[in-house]
């Protein structure tokens, strides 16, 4: 081999272990968005919050890591991709192990929001410096495959690594786990990935400002409902929301470097893909949620024996995943999204037959049904979204696709899981015996969790009546919400089919 051929091979070698510095991480921050499923039972036992705490404990990193993902991708451009994605690792590690030692659950809501604002800084310089670092189109194809697999896995295997490390720890390694790979970044960044920078990208702060709070006030908004709180608050923080979300539209048509090119939207193809995939991940988002803290307060397995129990469906995810770009150069790529999202549907009338007796094995092939039905979404939004608009928006483009499949599944969380609880909520009312003591009955009119703490405190015939009663009324929370997805999933399915039938197979020409 000669000097030139080896100085290559170690080139292609650094780009390959940078390629791992990148992906680790972007496996990791998605991870993060459902990692905290299982160990919601774990946080209620410790941190007493009440059953909109939850969710937001649960949904707030999601927003904040969607609403500023665009944002702190021009950030990166200005002041250096590799130098804000360090900022982030450094940042989102240290936070991790304040979150771990909190126990108020006020202080872990504002927490999770932080680190989703690290995470931001991080996303979109993981893809920015594959585009860097990966000159040869056929290396950078594998390359962001390599890291659009790892969003992938980091989604689906979340609740498998939180049963593990809850069985053997507590919820609080759900946090530290994000510790030694925030130190591998911090350390293996300046070493492994170039720097790249645009000094004349100009970042507009503002207008993330708006877009982060139309997505909080509409959500806090739907959170109040589902909570029976007074509806004119909850009407007012919908149509705040609203307003400040129009006027960010508005100052994005008007500027002439936008934060978000909302034109993109006029793109026929942009907008049927995203809007597909942003409604699957939702339609997903709640139910899956929902359905980890049924295994465990319903089902009564242990954070292990739920984790297990996803693994089937994860497993399938990951091959429809990794076939469907292969199906979609023979057929219509909306045929196999739509395909997918049928299949949903069938999963979703299934959770609606779920209760506190239903079998183990049909209770797994209800969400191995499900599951993998948006892998068609997940796997071939990006290629759409980014093969039909000009080579230079293709980072905006990209960008997009990133944000939609984070706030789907934050949306999905946030609004059907609020309708679980508020089915809950009506439900419980009136299953629950007479005679419970007021702190008690509270605490089961809150949530299922707050219900089963207060059944292990009362004699033993009062207890299993308010189990009995909770588990019931959460199954009924399940089957609601699977409605909803039902219907969510059914009317994507034939967006997909109609709105993208004019794409022709990846593997034919149009």
């Amino acid at each position: 081999m000669t000097e030139t051929q080896q100085s290559e091979a170690r080139a292609d070698a650094k780009q390959w272990w940078g390629l791992a510095v990148l992906v680790l991480p972007s496996t990791l921050l998605f991870m993060m968005l459902t990692i905290l499923f299982l160990a919601a039972p774990s946080m209620a036992t410790d941190l007493r919050p009440t059953s909109t705490q939850m969710l937001w404990i649960l949904d707030i990193y999601g927003f904040v890591m969607a609403g500023f993902l665009v944002a702190m991708g021009v950030l990166g451009d200005r002041v250096g991709k590799r130098r804000l994605m360090v900022i982030g690792a450094v940042g989102f590690g240290a936070l991790s192990v304040v979150a771990a030692l909190t126990s108020d659950p006020a202080l872990m809501i504002a927490w999770r929001a932080l680190l989703g604002l690290f995470a931001a800084m991080m996303v979109p310089s993981t893809l920015g410096l594959i585009f860097v670092m990966f000159a040869d189109a056929r290396a950078r194809g594998v390359a962001i495959g390599v890291w659009a697999g790892g969003i992938s896995a980091g989604v689906a295997l979340g609740p498998l690594l939180s049963g593990l490390l809850l069985e053997v720890f507590g919820w609080q390694a759900t946090f530290l786990v994000a510790v030694p790979v925030m130190a591998f970044v911090a350390v293996g960044a300046p070493l492994l990935l170039p720097e790249h920078r645009d000094p004349s990208a100009r970042i507009d702060l503002f207008s993330a400002l708006l877009l982060v709070a139309s997505l909080l006030g509409v959500i806090y908004g739907i959170k109040r409902f589902a909570t029976q709180e007074p509806v004119g608050p909850s009407i007012g923080l919908l149509a705040a929301g609203a307003l400040v979300g129009l006027w960010f539209v508005l100052r994005q048509l008007r500027a002439q470097q936008p934060l978000l090119d909302v034109r993109l939207f006029a793109n026929r193809t942009v907008s049927a893909a995203l809007a597909v995939f942003m409604l699957s991940a939702a339609a997903l988002g709640g139910v899956y949620s929902l359905f980890t803290q049924y295994l465990q307060s319903v089902q009564g397995l242990s954070p292990l024996q739920a984790g297990l129990a996803i693994l089937p469906a994860a497993g399938v995810l990951i091959v429809v995943a990794t076939s469907a770009p292969v199906l979609a150069r023979r057929f219509r790529p909306g045929s196999v999204i739509a395909i997918g999202l049928a299949t949903q549907v069938v999963g979703y009338l299934l959770f609606t037959q779920l209760d506190a007796g239903t079998g183990l094995a049909l209770v797994i092939a209800s969400f191995v049904l499900t599951y993998p039905g948006v892998a068609p979404a997940m796997a071939l939004t990006t290629d759409l979204v980014v093969g039909s608009v000009p080579p230079e928006k293709a980072g905006g483009a990209s960008g997009l696709a990133t944000t939609a499949n984070d706030l789907g599944i934050s949306l999905g969380v946030a609004v059907i899981g609020s309708i679980g609880v508020a089915a809950y909520r009506s439900e419980i009312a009136g299953l629950l015996p007479g005679g419970l003591p007021a702190d008690a009955q509270s605490a089961a009119n809150g949530s299922v969790d707050g219900a089963l703490v207060a059944a292990s405190q009362l004699p033993a015939g009062l207890g299993n009546a308010v189990t009995v009663a909770a588990q019931q009324a959460f199954s009924t929370g399940l089957n609601t919400a699977a409605v909803v997805s039902a219907v969510i999933a059914g009317l994507t399915a034939v967006v997909a089919a109609i709105r993208l039938r004019h794409v022709s197979p990846t593997g034919r020409a149009d």
